[in-house]
Formats: C-alpha cells, sequence, structure tokens
C-alpha cells in the first residue's frame, strides 16, 4: 500500500502550467496599506504560489494593484492566482483562479480562462474534495486547520479532515485556516502540498524569514539528506572546529553540506599556531560555484577572520534574487586564545552581517564583546539577547557555558518569547569546536524542516551527547564526539 508521504510525492500535475505543482508556501493577500513593498519582501523568502484577494476597491484600483503583483511574481517565477472572481482572472492574464463554494464551478472557470490556466477550489470535507477533483480541478484548498482572525471560521475539519482527504484524492492539497511555523508541521505531516498563510506572513517583522520559516518546514517530509547548508568558515588542519566539524555535523546529522573556506588555520588541539586568509575574491568565486549550483536552504557563518571578507559576503548575499537564512556563529577567539577575528572586523560584523541574521548564536565572550559590556548571570544574559536582536538579528541565542557555575543555560530570544534550554554542566577539557558544532547543529535541524525552537533544543541535545562522549585526543582542548552523538540522536 502506497504511503501517503510518498503520495505527496505524486500528485497529479499533468493540468499544471510547465508541469509546477502546487507546492510550499501559498501566500494570500490581506489589506495593508503597505501591500505591495510586503509582499515583493515575502517573495524574497520563497512565496511558491501569490492569491490575490481584493476587497471592495474601485475596478480600476484592482486591476492597477493586480497588475503590480503579478509583475513582481513573474520577475521571481511565482504563480499568480485570483481569488473568486475568474473575469478578473481572465482580464489580468493570471496564472489561475481560486473559488470559494459559492463562487461557481470549476468548469465554468476553465471555459472561461482556458486549458493553461489553474483551477483551485475551497472544500471543507472528503465529499466536496472528490466532487471538486470530479469537475476537473487543478487543486484543492482545505481547512479550516485552526482558528483564523481573517474570516469567520464555520467549520473546521482539522489535520485529521486533512489526512482523510489526502487518502482519497490525488490533487495538490493547499491548508488553510489559522496556519504559522509553530504549527505548520502538524499540517504538513497530515498531508498538505502548500500552507496558506496571510497575516503569519505580512504582518511578521520580516515576512521574507516568516516565509524561509515555513518553506524550510516542508524538507521534513523529503527523503535523506533532507536539505542543504553552506558552511562559510575556516579550516581546522586539526578536524575538531572550524569547516571540518561543521561537514561532519551536517553529514551526521541527515542534511548536505557545501562548504566556503575563508582562511586555512595551522591548529591542533593545543593550539592555533597560524593563520593564512584567503583573498576575498576567491571566497565570493566559493560562493558563486556553490549557490549557483547546488539546493542550498541554510548558510551557517563561522571565521570569516577580516572586514573585507565580512563586507563581501553581505554584498554577495544582497545580490541573491532569494533569501538564505543566516545562522551566524560569531567566531572571534579560538580555544587557544588565538584570535580569529581580526579587532577591526567587529564593527564591520555589526554593521553588516548582525543585521542579515536569523539567528545570532555568541557565547558570553562574543556576546560581551559584540555589546561592550560584562554579562555575568542569566538574566543579564536575556538582555544581551534581546539587545543584539534590537541591532537586527532575527533571532538571538545566547550560550551560558562561560557562565561560572550552574547548569549550561542558552538564551533564545524570538522578537516576542524568551526561550531556556538547560542542560547538564559537563567538566572536561574536550570542548573543542563546541560553538561550530552548535551552529551547525542548530543550521541542519532547520534544514531539515524543524522549527526553530524545536531545532535549537535538538542541537542542544546533541551538543551535550558530544561534550558527554567525548574521548580523549591530542594534549589540549581535545574535540567532542560527533559520531557517537548522532548515533544515540533521534534523527
Amino acid at each position: 500500500m502506497m504511503s501517503t508521504s510518498h503520495l505527496r510525492l505524486v500528485v497529479n500535475t499533468e493540468r499544471q502550467p510547465g508541469g509546477t505543482a502546487i507546492a510550499g508556501v501559498y501566500l494570500v493577500t490581506d489589506r495593508h496599506p503597505n501591500l505591495l513593498p510586503r509582499v515583493e519582501q515575502a517573495l524574497a523568502g520563497g512565496v511558491s504560489v501569490l492569491q490575490y484577494r481584493p476587497k471592495e476597491k474601485p475596478r480600476e484600483e484592482t486591476l492597477a494593484e493586480g497588475r503590480a503583483l503579478k509583475e513582481l511574481c513573474a520577475a521571481r517565477k511565482v504563480l499568480f492566482i485570483v481569488n473568486d472572481d475568474a473575469a478578473l482572472a481572465q482580464e489580468l492574464d493570471a496564472d489561475g483562479v481560486h473559488l470559494g463554494q459559492e463562487d461557481g464551478s470549476p468548469v465554468a472557470a476553465r471555459q472561461l480562462l482556458g486549458p493553461g490556466k489553474l483551477v483551485g477550489v475551497s472544500t471543507h470535507t472528503v465529499e466536496e474534495a472528490l466532487r471538486a477533483e470530479a469537475d476537473g480541478a487543478d487543486y484543492l484548498g482545505f481547512g479550516a486547520m485552526y482558528p483564523t482572525g481573517s474570516k469567520e471560521v464555520t467549520r473546521m475539519p482539522g489535520t485529521s479532515g486533512l489526512a482523510a482527504v489526502r487518502e482519497r484524492v490525488r490533487l495538490p492539497i493547499v491548508a488553510i485556516g489559522g496556519i504559522t511555523p509553530a504549527n505548520a508541521c502538524r499540517v504538513i505531516d497530515a498531508g498538505a502540498n502548500a500552507v496558506a498563510v496571510i497575516s503569519a506572513v505580512l504582518s511578521a517583522p520580516r515576512p521574507d524569514y516568516a516565509v524561509a520559516e515555513l518553506r524550510l518546514l516542508f524538507n521534513r517530509i523529503a527523503p535523506l539528506p533532507r536539505g542543504g547548508v553552506l558552511t562559510v568558515a575556516g579550516s581546522d588542519s586539526g578536524g575538531g572546529a572550524g569547516i571540518q566539524a561543521d561537514l561532519k555535523t551536517i553529514t551526521l546529522l541527515g542534511s548536505y553540506g557545501a562548504s566556503v573556506l575563508t582562511a586555512l588555520t595551522a591548529q591542533n588541539t593545543r593550539g592555533v599556531s597560524a593563520v593564512h586568509g584567503l583573498p576575498p575574491s576567491f571566497v565570493r568565486e566559493q560562493l558563486a560555484a556553490v549557490l549557483s549550483d547546488l539546493p542550498i536552504d541554510v548558510i551557517k557563518t563561522g571565521m570569516l577572520h577580516t572586514p573585507a571578507i565580512i563586507e563581501l559576503l553581505a554584498e554577495y548575499l544582497a545580490e541573491q534574487s532569494r533569501l538564505f537564512p543566516l545562522v551566524v556563529d560569531p567566531v572571534m577567539v579560538a580555544k587557544g586564545g588565538a584570535h580569529l577575528l581580526e579587532p577591526d572586523a567587529v564593527q564591520s560584523f555589526v554593521r553588516e552581517l548582525v543585521p542579515r541574521s536569523y539567528l545570532l548564536t555568541p557565547n558570553l565572550p562574543e556576546a560581551e564583546r559584540l555589546l561592550s559590556r560584562r554579562i555575568q548571570t542569566e538574566g543579564e544574559m536575556e538582555q544581551a539577547a534581546r539587545d543584539l536582536h534590537a541591532l537586527g538579528a532575527a533571532n538571538v541565542l545566547v550560550k551560558g557555558g562561560h557562565l561560572a557555575a550552574g547548569a549550561a543555560v542558552d538564551i533564545l530570544f524570538d522578537g516576542t518569547s524568551v526561550h531556556r534550554f538547560s542542560a547538564e554542566r559537563i567538566f572536561t577539557s574536550a570542548t573543542h569546536g563546541t560553538g561550530c558544532t552548535f551552529a551547525s547543529a542548530i543550521a541542519t535541524f532547520l534544514a531539515r524542516g524543524e522549527p526553530l525552537v524545536e531545532a535549537v533544543h535538538r542541537a542542544k541535545t546533541f551538543i551535550s551527547q558530544a561534550i558527554r562522549l567525548a574521548r580523549p585526543l591530542g594534549k589540549g582542548h581535545g574535540p567532542v564526539n560527533h559520531y557517537l552523538a548522532a548515533k544515540e540522536s533521534d534523527q
């Protein structure tokens, strides 16, 4: 018997333009006064479909707004769908129309728009879904999944209803109603090919990152390795930290790892004896080679070394047509005390990279240097996370491993809520590569389709196991045990 997870990968796409399936993040417009710039920012995060829902506007204003939205979609190869009104869809030459149960039949819409356009139908039951499929719909809207403030919900079949429809129809299904990054995993696991969102994106402080969070969640149903992570960092010849630790972590935790080198180090467990920085032009060549070819979902940064490389990276990412969520580990000083970030690079880091960070992961000495003050308590860690967020990072994880005593506590601030992650403090000298490994584990779980809080939780468990399971290696600060930690992890 075919599983529902496999069924999602073979849904019928014969009638869809260019064979493109409805999948991923399906954004529905609202009445936001700055709709166009908000939509443009959201599209950069990876929207697959935009549904234009004009509300009580004069026809000429609707047509002008619709044409502007269609142009934005065309620039990013995003499907442009009109809500309810097949005549408006025809006039705008949209990619299709989405109909409610009271907005006409798919057969009539097909006759008006022609065979090359998409027709979607909102449904609430298995019977409505089967009827829409029989009438020639190309995809289904199904819901509501959860209560929503955008309209009055009279029927809420939820994820159980979605799973029942998934068993019976082969069309792509767009789950609708109250979906957020916090609850979308259950919807995807129940069989949704796409999730329809409005305020979860358009009311977010960063619509692009809100879309990226949702888009990454669909990797959870992909075969292993799930997602791709690019690490931009320095090499550790001893293998315990840097690019080597990153690639071990990414691979062992089930994603695909690629790398861009910023510097070479002569290094072992006792320290760094030499650093050779690479020319920024060669860093750019590596970035171009990887990102023009490989399917990268998340970028993790480590040792960036110089202001020139920091500025090059920020400039290169700003040129890209899509957003790559950045997990930024502000590597400044090696375990043995060697400076891995040039002193005059801190200002460039704060100015250029912190505002682009999806997640900033400083330890206490790094947070102190970024904020120019001491941090000695959990309360001060929380305030530091808030202050770093105010500098532009979307989310901040301040790591408390350097606190004098007590459990090893990390504080995550996401702009709204504070999350505390605690683990037993393990007294050992085998802590080389902990920061690189922790940040890479978070990036990997994000790329695999876990929401941020769960990704941090799982990465915290992994790094704690890697420290606990470390075996004596070398004559200084030995490396953590990536292999056994991954073996013990619930992947």
